[in-house]
């Protein structure tokens, strides 16, 4: 293919998944993904992954940086930072090296932080 056929490479890619589509399945990201849908199954992110509002996550999901301002029950590795919003209800295990958790959230389960496993991400 020559270069004038190659599409363009965005630094911050972002997927989305709007409000009214629901997923069942696995997803991978190569880059940010924000969810104002329904996802059930697993989510493997590269970047950073939001559940917006209106968002719901059923399932496991793996990221780099986390902001939950919808719903998820489940387990969720963060390598970095998970936010859960003054809207969020989260219901399940988390593992992250820093969680912040804002007043309103609703936060039900397990937390284990400190340095994330491995390279569980980068190997990904």
């Amino acid at each position: 293919m020559s270069k004038q056929n190659e599409m363009p490479v965005a630094m911050n890619n972002v997927s989305q998944i709007s409000v009214g589509t629901e997923i069942k399945g696995d997803i991978l990201c190569g880059g940010d993904l924000r969810i104002d849908g329904k996802v059930e199954g697993k989510v493997h992110v590269k970047g950073k992954m939001v559940i917006g509002a209106s968002g719901r996550v059923d399932g496991e999901v793996t990221c780099r940086n986390g902001d939950i301002s919808g719903g998820m029950k489940g387990k969720i590795e963060v390598q970095e930072l998970l936010a859960l919003k003054s809207t969020s209800t989260f219901e399940g295990d988390v593992s992250t090296k820093r969680l912040s958790i804002e007043p309103g959230s609703v936060f039900s389960g397990t937390c284990k932080m400190g340095e994330s496993r491995s390279g569980a991400l980068a190997e990904g």
